[in-house]
């Protein structure tokens, strides 16, 4: 994990393919999919450029929950985010903040890193 808690794991596949897969993944794995953002789809309809861009918005409320009683800062981090992205040599990439940073960021304990700590390996998943 870096200082920041955010983890980058190559993509064996587009952005959008990338995305489609977490969102599957989350999907079949009882999560809840809150949201979809394409940036590069929004930065285009706003007339500027921005290579290809999308974050999916997750989580499951029953897990989650728990964590903002504790912490309500914890907020700030949940729910969980993926953003799949393109570098400018054409590599795709997928970072997402490491659920033990969460954990350490606000406090929470083992216990609690339970509810969250699954949620790297599915990201991982998508980008095989």
């Amino acid at each position: 994990m870096t200082e920041s808690g955010v983890v980058d794991v190559a993509s064996n596949h587009s952005v959008v393919e990338t995305i489609d897969r977490l969102d599957s993944l989350v999907r079949s794995s009882g999560l809840l999919v809150f949201a979809r953002i394409d940036f590069s789809g929004d930065a285009g309809r706003a007339g500027l450029t921005l290579g290809p861009m999308q974050m999916l918005i997750f989580g499951n409320p029953r897990a989650g929950t728990p964590l903002l009683v504790e912490s309500p800062r914890s907020g700030l981090d949940l729910p969980l985010k993926a953003l799949a992205w393109q570098d400018a040599k054409g590599k795709v990439w997928i970072s997402f903040n490491d659920p033990e940073y969460i954990v350490r960021r606000h406090g929470l304990g083992d216990e609690l890193g339970r509810n969250i700590a699954g949620a790297a390996a599915i990201v991982r998943k998508a980008a095989e």
